[in-house]
């Protein structure tokens, strides 16, 4: 039987990822009620598309081919391996004020020589898509669709229709032409595309595709609507269909009931929670009545950057030592530089207000803590707010503006924060989008601390998980490595002219 799921477009992947095109490219481009359950639903067969192929325009990935070719082998919907709930899940505040599309996550794995030894089965997707039915069972809300319950609010529908899983071929391309695996439009072209032009409950909640490339590496595209799942429970997911494809049990089920985030019975925030107010514009550096037809936005561009343990320690070394003097997380260390560095490249007056958002983990900082498994959105940002010319001062300035907005996201934080959101008339006005990371703002998200290398489906670790993009001009990710080696990656989206003067700062210290 036919998929009825829309065929891929041959546009630009990243127009289904944004709610407008993408800007013009640079050498890198971007861009409650408990749930009710009511009757369980049988597993269906699984819906199979008949074998097509789709050539993808290229841009420049670094020593790549002039022309990267996909051919798509077949794409399959699959449905859980048996009877899941029948529910209508209700989403917490948290699982609604995140951005709207699928996040874009791609791995990469090599074929070594114990893998090459098994002939055609690296990475087979037969295996592959029976350990995913299996993992569709305990994560039955992956399987089903989003929704809007009688007050408009959105829901997820455990309907069980399924995830899409492709299986392609880039037979022009290597592992190795993707270089340093900076987010760009190549790493996209490695994720489905998605159509959100027919409603929230037209399109797969997650959408996989798996690429063979010539040398007999695999990458694994990963499109993840972030309404499920944050990092942490999509990693758990993922984690979780790897390990049963290698013959391991899951070893922590999914707590799936997201009324355990929602506000106090009568919600009393005691904060002013300055990370939901809008976020700070350019000073005008014009007179109003000199303003004309708004312009275009200017082209931007992505990188990544790789910081040694020895650069991490160097920069270290510009702080103040001794008893007494204050101590710092490295991701404090490392966001003050990323932060300074920005500020700079974008030529930011001293006066210039600047937001930083830092995303954090309210699994552990809630009280009590949230089941090990818990399903859903848990991020809560700390937003620390300064003028640039603090920002672009001293290392250590930089990094207690930073420490001090970490060290107050603790419970009462946190749940003032849930109260908060309650009271919002509106939680769509406070989704993040372009306008909240853009200059002169700036949005730093640390996966160190994720699980982000333990997928491994039975043929080895991969030699590298991030972003497949990044949606957002000021949007950036700290990435740890897949060697152990202690460094970290910085992968940022900025403008294409902020970028040439940023590659030059960020090892100048």
């Amino acid at each position: 039987m036919e998929s009825t799921f829309p065929k891929r477009s041959q546009q630009n992947p990243i127009h289904h990822l944004v709610s407008s095109p993408p800007p013009p490219l640079s050498r890198r481009s971007s861009i409650p009620p408990t749930p009710h359950l009511t009757s369980p639903l049988p597993p269906p067969k699984q819906s199979t598309t008949e074998k097509g192929k789709e050539i993808l325009p290229a841009t420049a990935i670094k020593g790549a081919p002039p022309l990267m070719k996909i051919n798509v082998r077949g794409s399959t919907m699959v449905r859980p391996a048996e009877e899941t709930p029948r529910v209508r899940l209700w989403n917490s505040s948290l699982d609604l004020v995140v951005p709207r599309f699928h996040t874009p996550s791609v791995y990469f794995f090599r074929r070594g020589e114990a893998a090459a030894a098994e002939g055609g089965s690296y990475f087979d997707g037969e295996r592959m898509r029976r350990a995913l039915a299996e993992a569709l069972v305990p994560f039955y809300p992956m399987a089903g669709r989003l929704a809007h319950d009688e007050d408009g609010r959105v829901e997820i529908d455990c309907n069980g229709e399924g995830v899409l899983f492709v299986e392609a071929d880039a037979p022009g391309a290597t592992v190795d032409d993707f270089g340093d695996f900076a987010p760009t439009m190549d790493l996209k072209r490695l994720i489905p595309t998605v159509d959100y032009t027919d409603g929230i409950s037209s399109f797969p909640i997650l959408v996989l595709q798996v690429t063979h490339f010539k040398c007999g590496g695999v990458a694994l595209g990963v499109g993840m609507q972030h309404h499920v799942a944050d990092g942490f429970s999509g990693l758990h997911f993922i984690n979780s269909w790897a390990d049963l494809c290698r013959g391991v049990p899951i070893a922590v089920m999914p707590f799936i009931d997201r009324t355990l985030v929602r506000a106090r019975d009568t919600p009393a925030p005691s904060h002013p929670h300055v990370e939901y107010q809008p976020a700070p514009a350019m000073l005008a550096s014009e007179p109003p009545q000199a303003l004309t037809a708004k312009p275009a936005p200017p082209p931007t561009a992505v990188d990544i950057f790789k910081l040694s343990l020895s650069d991490l320690d160097r920069l270290r070394s510009q702080l103040p030592k001794g008893e007494g003097a204050p101590r710092y997380s490295t991701y404090a260390v490392l966001a003050a530089h990323v932060w300074r560095c920005a500020s700079l490249a974008r030529g930011l007056p001293a006066e210039q207000p600047t937001k930083l958002y830092c995303a954090t983990d309210g699994r552990q900082r809630l009280k009590p803590s949230l089941p090990k498994g818990y399903f859903g959105n848990v991020i809560f940002t700390a937003t620390p707010l300064a003028e640039a010319g603090k920002v672009t001062g001293s290392l250590a300035d930089g990094a207690a503006t930073i420490q001090s907005a970490l060290d107050r996201m603790d419970n009462g934080y946190c749940r003032s924060a849930l109260d908060y959101l309650e009271l919002q008339p509106d939680l769509s006005a406070l989704v993040r989008g372009a306008h909240t990371f853009r200059c002169p703002n700036l949005g730093l998200t640390s996966w160190v601390r994720l699980p982000i290398h333990d997928a491994d489906f039975g043929w080895g670790r991969p030699v590298f998980m991030g972003p497949g993009g990044i949606a957002y001009e000021g949007l950036a990710f700290v990435l740890p490595s897949a060697s152990g080696d202690r460094s970290l990656s910085v992968a940022i989206s900025l403008q294409a002219e902020h970028m040439e003067k940023f590659r030059k700062m960020i090892f100048d210290f």
